[in-house]
C-alpha cells in the first residue's frame, strides 16, 4: 500500500477540524434520543472494519477507504435531509459535507482511474450494493435508527483508523482502530456522595 499523499492528509485534517465541533452541533441542537433512519451498513464502526479485515481474504486498505467514502457520503446527506432550512446545525453540516466532498475529490485524484474499476471482494460488493439500493426496495429489517452525533462519531473514528498516517502522533504510536483508544479519557458521570 502506497503512503497517503500529503494533499489527502491536508483535506482529512481540515475535515477532522470541523468534526471537532460535532458534539456542539449534533448533540445540543437535537432533542434527546433523536434518531434518523439509516441503512444497517451506514452504522459503520471500527468493529465493522476490524471484522472485514479478519474475514475478507486479501482485503486492500484502499477498498476499505473507498467504502468509507461511500458510506459517509450517504450518512451526511441523510443528516442534512432531516434538518429544516433554518435548523441551527444545518450550516455546520452543509459545510462538513462540502469538506467531506473535497476530501473525496482529493482521494479520487490521488489514485489512477483503474483502481476504481477493480472488482470488489464479494462481501464488500454486497455492502456497496445495499448502500446504493433504492430506499423503497430496502427491507424493513435493513434499517437502523442512529443519532446524528453517533453517525459523525463513527465517521471520525473510522477516518482516523483508515487514514491513520494522516493523524500519526509524534509522542506515541496510537492504534486508532482500537475501540479502547476512543474510550480513554471519557468521564463517567458519578455523583459525589453526601
Amino acid at each position: 500500500m502506497a503512503p497517503t499523499p500529503a494533499s489527502m492528509c491536508t483535506a482529512l485534517k481540515t475535515l477532522n477540524g470541523s468534526l471537532s465541533n460535532r458534539r456542539r452541533y449534533m448533540k445540543h441542537n437535537f432533542p434527546i434520543n433523536y434518531a434518523i433512519r439509516v441503512h444497517y451498513e451506514e452504522v459503520f464502526k471500527l468493529s465493522n472494519i476490524n471484522r472485514m479485515r479478519l474475514h475478507v481474504e486479501g482485503l486492500d486498505e484502499l477498498v476499505l477507504q473507498r467504502l468509507w467514502f461511500q458510506v459517509n457520503r450517504g450518512v451526511l446527506k441523510k443528516i442534512i435531509r432531516v434538518m429544516p432550512e433554518r435548523h441551527p446545525s444545518r450550516q455546520y453540516t452543509t459545510e462538513l459535507e462540502r469538506r467531506f466532498r473535497d476530501a473525496e475529490g482529493v482521494f479520487v485524484q490521488s489514485h489512477p482511474a483503474e483502481v476504481f474499476q477493480q472488482e470488489l471482494p464479494e462481501s464488500i460488493q454486497d455492502t456497496w450494493d445495499h448502500l446504493t439500493e433504492e430506499p423503497s426496495r430496502v427491507p424493513e429489517s435493513s434499517w437502523r435508527s442512529a443519532s446524528p452525533k453517533s453517525l459523525l462519531d463513527n465517521l471520525c473514528h473510522t477516518m482516523h483508523c483508515l487514514f491513520s498516517e494522516c493523524f500519526a502522533s509524534t509522542e506515541t504510536e496510537r492504534d486508532y482502530c482500537s475501540v479502547s483508544h476512543w474510550k480513554k479519557g471519557k468521564k463517567k458521570n458519578v455523583r459525589p456522595r453526601s
